[in-house]
Order: C-alpha cells, then structure tokens, then sequence
C-alpha cells in the first residue's frame, strides 16, 4: 500500500476540515459525516519535509528565525525549473499565508476609497478581506458555458473604469479548475496597465496541474509591466503543509516591496517559524516525486468521480479540471435549491461539500469537492452522494 492509498485518522486532532464540521454547517453532531470539502489534503506531507521539521523539533531549541539564502534559491530554483520563470531572491517577501498576503497587499495599496475588482466565482477570501477592510468589491462575472469559464474582456475593461485600483487574480482559478493561457494573462495585463491597476496573483495552485496543461505565471509574460505585479506562492497547498504557515510574495519592483516591507514593519510581522522555513526548503529541493505521485493519484481520483456521477445522477454535470484538486460540480438540471441540495448531502449522504455560493452569487448551483484523498475515501464519498440523490 502506498503513502496515497493509507487512510490516516485525522479526527481529533484539531482539524478544521474533520473536527470542525458541526460549527460550520450547524450541525449537532457531525462525527459520521465524511469531509469533502475545505482545501487541505488527507494525505501526509512528503517525508523530506517531515524529516527537516523533526530535525529542528529534536534541536530543542525554537528561537527567533530568519530566511536563509538557501531557502531562497530553493524557491527561485523551482520557480525556474517547472515554471520556466526566472526570479531573484531579492524580490521575495515572506508571509504566513496567501490570504495575510492578500490583505497585505490590499491595505498596502488601497484606501477604503478604493474598489477591488475580482472575477467570481472566486475564492472568497478574495473578496472577504477587502471587504472588511471596507474596500469596493467590484466584480466582473465570468462567463461559463457547461461548467468551464472565461473572462468577459469587454466586461473586465469597463469594470477597471471604476476606480479599481488592484485586480486579484486566481492563477490556476479555484473553484473552476482554469490553467489561463498565455492570451488571456497577456490580455489582463494590457487593460491593467491601461488603467493602472495593480495585479495581485494568486498562483498557490500552480504545482497542481494536469498534463498536458502547463500553469504559466502571469509575471514571466509581462515584460516590462511586470513592476505592476505582486504574485503569491507557497509550497502549502503542493505539499499539504497549510497548517505549517509559509508563503511568498514575489515582486521585482523595488518601490512596490519597500511598501510592503514598512507595511510589515508596522503590523510587527515576524519571519516563518523555524519549522516552516525549514519544511519549505526541504519540500523545494526535494519534493518533487512526491508531487508527481501525488498528481497520479488526484487525476485517477477525479476520473473515478466523473465516471460514477455521470453513469448514476445523469443530471449531474461535471468536467475534469486542468488544475487544483477539486471539483465543480454542476448540480442545476436536478431543480434543486442549494438549501435542498446541501439538506440532501449533510443528512442523507452525511458528506460534508462546499456550496457553490460561497464563491459568488454566480456559483449557486453548483458544489465544490476536494478530491485530495485516499481512493478509498473518495469511493465512499461518491457512493454517498450517489445516496443522498438517489
């Protein structure tokens, strides 16, 4: 048996996906119902990475920490190798997440007088913090034909016109599953220089796309505009360590890190943790047959989804995605309500899904399903939700 077929016992352990189901669906007891939903994974991280943290754990010693140059070349390196783009450490920033990313670049560059323009259905964090950092969410709906999506180009110019001042971008797209091709990262570019529009990249999917689709960072195509581009990475969604905290902000424009240096000086935010800098290392330098295995396993696993759903619930449409580890599921020819539809799921199949609205007024409708687990696991959610349909 592989590290990919083990199911491991996550209850207990604080887990927000197994442990916290009954606070965020309501429910009174949530301890038969399988978790599909939040994006973090079932499997363990790759061994390299758990070896350098039980390094430093068996140290004994946690004190203050600091980015190391080979941390960074660790970084610059992948980026170069499997991304065909070439940074310099020097336009890396540290940061404990993605979305504290995000909110930093957000409070950095905007004032509560300015608008925010996303493209749902989007990641809500996307326009969660802005939101309540009291900044205009202006939004551009994309346009979706059976379950795929694109950018309305003609929409997305006139919303730039409202004193939008940062577009955030999702690089591969979540919920949808998108690898956005080289002519549409270099349209979002031409219309956000026109306007003068920051572009804020969320790229912590990049790792996980499918042959033959090949995630290209918005960044590498811009040439010389790329001044205007902050782009988030992080080895936690690749290699399951979101638990651990790390992620980096890349920016070549000097003047654009010196506010985002003084930013974190005024909010007092620390380096990663010893553990942190030292799993993202190990899982860059190292990682990469981990990853690979692991990408096998995902696509087996959203094969086997696609295929049962379409035999069984006819009226259940889905789409393999290019990238990411979840699925979209587009539920609309059932007639159901999402109220009727999540009843169905959480006490007829007792699986826990996300719903489309969470994403977007645009998303109703459809149901995310994190797919980043034992094959075994994944059988028993598709016969679940075969069951609460049925």
């Amino acid at each position: 048996m592989s590290d990919f077929e083990r199911v491991i016992d996550r209850r207990k352990t604080r887990s927000t996906k197994w442990d916290n189901m009954h606070e965020v669906y309501g429910l009174e007891n949530a301890d038969d119902i399988l978790p599909m939903w939040i994006a973090d994974m079932d499997f363990a991280a790759p061994k390299v990475a758990i070896d350098a943290m039980r390094e430093r754990l068996d140290h004994g010693v946690f004190g203050y920490s600091y980015i190391c140059v080979a941390c960074k070349d660790a970084v610059r390196n992948w980026l170069t190798e499997y991304h065909s783009w070439e940074t310099k450490n020097e336009w890396m920033l540290f940061h404990h997440g993605v979305v504290p990313a995000i909110a930093s670049v957000i409070e950095t560059f905007t004032t509560e007088d300015d608008a925010i323009l996303i493209t749902p259905p989007v990641y809500p964090p996307f326009f969660q913090v802005p939101g309540h950092m009291e900044r205009k969410i202006v939004t551009c709906e994309m346009i979706e034909t059976n379950g795929e999506y694109a950018i309305d180009f003609v929409k997305f110019e006139q919303a730039l016109q409202q004193n939008v001042k940062v577009f955030i971008l999702c690089n591969p797209h979540n919920p949808g599953g998108i690898v956005w091709s080289v002519e549409d990262l270099e349209k979002i570019v031409e219309l956000c220089t026109k306007y003068d529009v920051l572009i804020l990249s969320d790229e912590i999917h990049a790792d996980l796309v499918f042959q033959p689709h090949k995630h290209t960072p918005i960044a590498a195509i811009a040439g010389e505009e790329a001044k205007r581009i902050i782009t988030c990475v992080a080895p936690t969604k690749t290699f399951n360590l979101a638990g651990v905290q790390a992620a980096i902000m890349i920016a070549s424009d000097e003047q654009v890190r010196s506010k985002l240096e003084k930013h974190a000086m005024a909010h007092g935010q620390m380096n990663l943790s010893p553990f942190a800098s030292a799993a993202l290392k190990a899982a860059y330098e190292e990682g990469r047959p981990w990853l690979d295995e692991l990408l096998t396993i995902i696509s087996s696993n959203m094969d086997y989804v696609i295929e049962q759903l379409q035999k069984k619930l006819p009226k259940i449409k889905v789409r393999k995605p290019q990238a990411t580890y979840l699925i979209w599921i587009d539920y609309r020819e059932t007639g159901l309500s999402e109220e009727e539809m999540m009843e169905k799921l959480l006490q007829v199949g007792r699986l826990a899904l996300e719903p489309g609205s969470k994403y977007g007024e645009s998303g109703r409708g459809f149901l995310r399903m994190n797919v980043a687990c034992p094959p075994s696991i994944v059988k028993e959610g598709v016969e679940r939700f075969i069951r609460a349909l049925d």
